[in-house]
């Protein structure tokens, strides 16, 4: 793909700076770039990188720009204009409608118009999969469950019975959707009894679920992923949880069951929900914090202890056994002190 410097402000609503035929042909970084490539600052602490760059054509804040010689592709968030000229370079390839001769379809499935399912795909009855739809290699589609029109399942993605999935999604290789959720009842002789888990598992259109990431089906009703939600590797959602719209959740975090996260949240990465909370609309949650309570406002919410060398980390550690001790005393003294201050003023 080439686009000169003029089609490209064009395409991403933004403003030339220089030679508006400059001819455009990859991306790269600030450091790698080299002629006919475009590059983007967003950080201004890569500023510097500006005076040795080779790019053909920097993405840059109308702040930046004023002070920078070369060509340029002004705009408001050189981060979102930079993600665009990605995808403007890079069209998602659709595969040519093909069912391959491996795959197992049920005589009572219903594929779409243009639908590409690849070698050993697994469908069974009652699935009903719409125009466009792209199912990779190995991938299991159980009973009763439907794919939305140009939804993108890569190789080994597993959806369990009755699972809902909208269009334009993107689900990543290793995902398993409506696995049972982990409920069970403690008997008197201590033993677990199993609460079958017959609801389902419902995602939107536009969402994107990363690798190896797991969203149990609900007890009773479904489990709820809303549009436009974005979910990255190797994250855990628990039965019942619903998801709003537009929230992003990155790798390695954990939702217990019944929880409800609201509109735009920002879930930090390894962060753990327990279950059965309300997360407000507009929440942010820092990295590695643990969630056991509502929140009810939205605002940055954090958790946890920051690194220190390793002999600061240990004095404090054991200083924080005593913390309720210390709490204690210093109740003690104060109340000493204002007795005494009481004492002296009579």
């Amino acid at each position: 793909m080439e686009f000169t410097l003029s089609r490209l402000a064009e395409l991403t609503q933004t403003e030339p700076k220089g030679d508006k035929q400059t001819m455009l042909r990859n991306v790269a970084t600030l450091k790698d770039a080299m002629a006919g490539d475009i590059s983007f600052v967003s950080n201004p602490k890569y500023k510097r990188q500006l005076e040795t760059t080779k790019a053909s054509v920097v993405i840059l804040s109308a702040q930046l720009a004023e002070n920078y010689d070369g060509n340029a592709l002004i705009a408001k968030d050189p981060y979102l204009t930079f993600a665009k000229v990605v995808r403007l370079f890079n069209p998602p390839k659709k595969l040519a409608a093909s069912i391959h001769p491996s795959a197992v379809i049920d005589k009572l499935a219903v594929l779409g118009k243009s639908v590409n399912i690849a070698a050993n795909v697994v469908i069974e009855k009652g699935v009903n999969i719409k125009d466009g739809v792209q199912i990779g290699a190995g991938s299991y589609i159980g009973e009763n469950s439907n794919i939305d029109q140009d939804t993108l399942l890569y190789a080994n993605v597993t959806l369990y019975s009755d699972s809902q999935v909208g269009k334009n999604t993107i689900i990543h290789s290793g995902v398993v959707i409506g696995a049972d959720g982990f409920g069970f009842v403690l008997q008197e002789d201590k033993s677990w009894y199993k609460i079958l888990q017959v609801g389902n598992v419902v995602i939107g259109d536009d969402v994107e679920i990363g690798a190896n990431t797991t969203i149990d089906r609900a007890a009773l009703g479904s489990t709820n992923i809303a549009n436009g939600v974005k979910i990255d590797n190797q994250v855990i959602i628990g039965h019942n949880v619903k998801i709003d719209e537009n929230t992003i959740m990155p790798g390695g975090s954990l939702v217990a069951g019944s929880t409800n996260i609201g509109k735009r949240c920002q879930i930090g990465g390894g962060v753990a929900i327990a279950g059965h909370l309300e997360i407000a609309d507009d929440v942010m949650i820092t990295g590695r914090s643990m969630v056991t309570n509502s929140l009810k406002t939205a605002g940055v919410y954090s958790s946890g202890i920051t690194t220190e060398e390793n002999a600061k980390w240990r004095r404090n550690a054991a200083r924080f056994r005593s913390l309720d001790k210390m709490a204690k005393q210093l109740n003690q003294l104060e109340k000493k002190l204002q007795d005494k201050e009481n004492t002296d003023g009579e």
